[in-house]
């Protein structure tokens, strides 16, 4: 979902910014770095408290109203990527199920793809507080297989983290397609990831290039 269907960073960046003009101090990209250190999570608004008080600027009540912006920001700034509702409408008209395993909270997920008008063109939604694990815990991935009724080499996994993503499903059975375009450290993963994805996509809508191939290629027995 993340940076596969939409750039979350950049809403994130969009967000940090926003209290940085509010507290008039520092640029969204220095707030942003607190969030990237994983110390309380990707989505925890504690990332702001600890910004706050390394430059002396933490209030009870200041804090809070930086947590309203961060989460009306952060929501605002979230758009698709070019491709992506004409390409998730196709698969839909194609009986294709789709689903989506993320590590955000339902409210969250929710939030987001409802802004971007797709909450509901999915078949199933899986979210942390629902299975329990975060990617790249195998057991995330075999809860949304269980739910769906689906084996492994039954299905394709889309994702833009070649660590979180590719490599655990790929070792699960799943077919499996980098979005390069929404990955931020394709480099650095590729240096410590031994399993390869089956496909690249530079954009979204190269999955549509993948189910067209595979139906020709079965239909010549291929």
């Amino acid at each position: 979902m993340d940076n596969t269907l939409f750039d979350f960073v950049e809403a994130k960046i969009s967000a940090c910014t926003a209290i940085a003009d509010h507290l008039g101090n520092g640029d969204g990209h220095e707030l942003f770095n607190y969030f990237r250190r994983g110390i309380h999570g990707f989505e925890s608004t504690e990332n702001i408290s600890d910004y706050m008080k390394d430059n002396g600027l933490f209030s009870e009540n200041r804090f809070l109203e930086c947590c309203g912006i961060y989460e009306k920001e952060k929501v605002c700034s979230v758009r698709l990527y070019p491709g992506v509702r004409n390409t998730i409408e196709e698969l839909m008209s194609m009986d294709i199920m789709l689903g989506i395993l993320t590590d955000a909270e339902m409210k969250n997920a929710r939030a987001r793809l409802e802004k971007v008008r797709l909450y509901n063109h999915f078949d199933s939604l899986f979210t942390f507080d629902i299975t329990g694990y975060k990617k790249p815990s195998h057991r995330a991935f075999t809860y949304a297989l269980d739910s769906m009724k689906l084996e492994a080499h039954e299905t394709l996994f889309v994702g833009d983290s070649l660590r979180r993503d590719i490599a655990p499903s790929r070792r699960l059975g799943m077919l499996t397609a980098h979005a390069i375009y929404g990955d931020r450290n394709p480099d650095r993963d590729r240096e410590n990831i031994e399993e390869k994805p089956d496909h690249v996509l530079n954009n979204f809508s190269d999955i549509l290039n993948l189910i067209k191939d595979g139906d020709e290629n079965e239909e010549h027995g291929f």
